[in-house]
């Protein structure tokens, strides 16, 4: 028996591209949608079955701990030890993999699958020649138990088919898993009759207190089950304890399928989601549905491009959609923050708010291409906030984390407000307003002294910049408000920034509580105690509310393109000790993590367009590919794949509520965005290719643009936006 399988087994391995698989004609949009794309590297995606931004993830687990297997699928790995509903995509942290089920035949193949594990995990060795991924979709062929497992969802339902060939068939359901950020504080399995179960886990981890009740409905009967708690099997029908398991005796039958649906209320909640989305629908019926609901969402978009650059730009649309996720079951109600239930009325409680990430570039995007869902999104956060007091920092299950820093609901609020949406302005602002004026957070001392001193506070200069431009967006409000007296005080507020500038190093620095910059200073040098997740040369282009001040804090125009040349130039420091998320760079510019993601745009401001097309085409060209470790970082929850949506459509969205698309150099040929009521705006590259990066003129609606800009306005009013794209830059 093996004692372990060493990491060292399939990390030496190279990871298999998808172009290995038998190439399959592609006649609709989601036969361009790679979701192992991001599986491998960094990335931290999930392969699994799911509906645009829906409740069930239903995703293999490989069984194992660690930062790879975040998601709890890790693209190198060459074993599964089950199927569990929920997961999170492209996360810095892990947690959920709720409800897992395995199916086995046979003798049990057990194994320590790594180094933390005290016990042994059962699992069961996969090929990737034998499996499949496509939106709404999933297949695996599990080789020790010989069984094909085919899994599908709707939104609060996940269904598995199971295909046996052996004649001594199980199903086992686990409860008493845990990983090493999240661990089994109750579970609950109840057999009703012998096709269904019904129960609960309860655990904690990232997202404390988090219920998922469930029901599971068996399309053939069982012959017997068994019930085991901390591995030793217990009598009873019904089974309470932190570590539980179900084997489930299927005898010969050759295939089942089950059906899973999920709630944070109660069983009977969950009973009710599956009456009203999977009553009858069998596996087949239930994969044909969620394959529509994406074709549809994709649809949004169409673009003409290389096959290469499709698969590239169908998958990051689908990654996109993939969060925030929907958590009020079908008749509104939810597990709220406060440990009270809840329900939402009129509108779709949404949870997964990955805000340090996505207010940059992903909640735009959605502004864009989800219009509808918008204003839910926007009262899922107004809701939050009336219930606890304080806007999401990063929301999971309506669990507050407090991961990362800043107040970043506000720019995502101010965002929809300013462009038009249904949103509850009087109450947004007051939402805004009360977050900003919290005492947690250490928010009294920011407003207090205009910065967070170091000696008290880690990540403190990149706590300043980024509260002071969720400030910057809590004064637009105010002013679209004509309320002058807050506008006013939210604009001062802005400013703070300014209280971390050095003048002789021209670089933003940590300062003490008495007011003196640290001593030891390198803009190269990663100070967890001074800047988030980035060093000073990265946390020098965070004023995305005061371009035109940085500029002069730099030193002017040539300064400023100088300073942008340098990170682009000056290679990283080498240290075995620098944590994961530095990657995907090109010298200090780290595209693997979000504070860098709006920098190469910045050039733009100073008239070096032709240095913004080159690096955009770059990091498009080179940082992102159709191989499982296609994407830099982590997909947090679709900021990594925005960027490349509007880039590749040739503009991004540098200060994410201003209304405005700072333009760069489009990767598509064509693209037609579907706006509703017959509108349709279109971008149009001429003369496009590897070869052919920059921009020689741009027209919108068939005038020369002279700005370097194009607002949100001008796109969904519908016209046509050229670029016309040349091998040399401009003279």
């Amino acid at each position: 028996m093996i004692k372990k399988i060493a990491l060292a087994v399939f990390m030496a391995g190279a990871l298999i591209g998808c172009q290995t698989k038998k190439e399959e004609s592609r006649s609709q949009l989601i036969d361009y949608v790679d979701p192992f794309i991001g599986t491998g590297g960094k990335g931290n995606t999930y392969p699994g079955a799911t509906m645009p931004f829906g409740r069930i993830q239903l995703s293999p687990d490989n069984g194992r701990n660690g930062w790879d297997w975040i998601s709890g699928y890790y693209y190198p790995d060459t074993v599964i030890a089950g199927f569990s509903h929920t997961h999170l995509s492209g996360t810095g942290a892990g947690d959920l993999y709720d409800i897992s089920y395995l199916p086995t035949s046979g003798e049990l193949k057990t194994a320590f699958l790594d180094s933390i594990s005290s016990e042994k995990t059962v699992y069961s060795r996969f090929s990737h020649e034998n499996e499949q991924a496509k939106p709404g979709y999933y297949q695996v062929y599990l080789e020790d138990y010989k069984i094909n497992v085919e899994l599908s969802a709707t939104d609060r339902v996940g269904v598995q088919r199971y295909t046996f060939e052996g004649n001594d068939n199980k199903v086992r359901l686990n409860l008493g898993y845990s990983r090493n950020w999240d661990k089994t504080t109750s579970g609950r399995i109840a057999f009703l009759n012998d096709s269904t179960i019904v129960g609960h886990r309860f655990s904690t981890g990232w997202a404390r207190d988090q219920k998922v009740f469930f029901v599971s409905i068996f399309s053939k009967p069982m012959k017997n089950y068994e019930l085991y708690e901390s591995g030793e099997k217990q009598p009873q029908k019904e089974l309470f304890g932190e570590d539980i398991l179900a084997v489930i005796d299927m005898g010969t039958t050759k295939d089942v399928s089950i059906k899973t649906a999920i709630s944070s209320i109660s069983v009977n909640q969950a009973i009710q989601n599956m009456l009203v989305e999977n009553k009858t629908k069998d596996f087949d019926a239930v994969k044909r549905a969620a394959q529509f609901h994406w074709e549809v969402a994709l649809a949004k978009v169409s673009v003409k491009t290389s096959e290469d650059n499709k698969v590239q730009f169908y998958t990051a649309m689908y990654h996109s959609m993939l969060a925030p996720t929907i958590y009020s079951d079908v008749d509104g109600g939810f597990y709220g923050p406060t440990g009270k239930s809840g329900k939402a009325q009129g509108y779709n409680r949404y949870s997964t708010f990955s805000l340090w990430d996505t207010f940059r570039a992903q909640h735009p995007w959605l502004t864009i291409t989800q219009p509808k869902r918008v204003p839910d999104f926007i009262q899922s956060m107004l809701a939050f906030q009336k219930e606890t007091g304080k806007l999401p920092v990063w929301n999971l299950l309506d669990s507050e984390t407090n991961m990362m820093i800043g107040y970043h609901a506000v720019p995502v609020i101010a965002d929809a407000i300013l462009k038009g949406f249904e949103v509850d302005t009087l109450q947004a602002f007051e939402a805004m307003k009360a977050s900003a004026m919290q005492q947690e957070l250490n928010l009294d001392q920011y407003r207090e002294l205009g910065y967070f001193p170091s000696d008290q506070n880690g990540w403190s200069v990149s706590k300043t910049m980024e509260y002071a431009y969720d400030d910057w967006c809590i004064a637009q409000v105010a002013n679209l408000l004509g309320k002058k007296s807050d506008a006013d005080y939210f604009m001062e507020r802005s400013k703070n920034y300014l209280n971390h500038f050095d003048e002789e190093t021209r670089y933003f620095r940590a300062k003490t509580t008495g007011g003196s910059f640290r001593e030891d200073f390198d803009p190269k040098a990663y100070y967890p105690e001074d800047y988030c997740e980035a060093n000073a040369m990265q946390y020098h282009w965070y004023v995305p509310h005061d371009i035109p001040n940085l500029i002069t804090l730099t030193g002017g125009e040539k300064a400023f393109e100088n300073r942008l040349d340098e990170m682009f130039m000056t290679s990283q420091q080498a240290n075995s000790e620098d944590p994961e998320w530095i990657s995907g760079y090109i010298g200090q510019y780290v595209h693997g993590n979000e504070p860098s993601h709006h920098v190469p745009y910045l050039y733009q401001y100073v008239g070096a367009n032709h240095k913004t097309q080159k690096w955009v085409r770059r990091i498009m060209d080179e940082l992102y590919t159709t191989k499982p470790d296609g994407l830099a970082g982590n997909e947090d929850c679709g900021q990594m794949s925005a960027w490349y949506l509007f880039s590749a459509l040739g503009f991004y969205p540098v200060n994410p509520a201003d209304g405005r698309y700072i333009l760069g150099s489009p990767e598509v040929n064509e693209a037609i965005i579907s706006l509703g009521e017959g509108k349709t705006f279109t971008i149009k590259a001429s003369n496009q290719s590897a070869d052919h990066v920059y921009v020689k003129k741009v027209t919108l609606n068939g005038k020369v643009l002279d700005e370097i800009f194009i607002s949100h306005q001008q796109i969904i009013e519908g016209g046509e936006l050229v670029f016309e794209m040349t091998s040399s830059p401009p003279r």
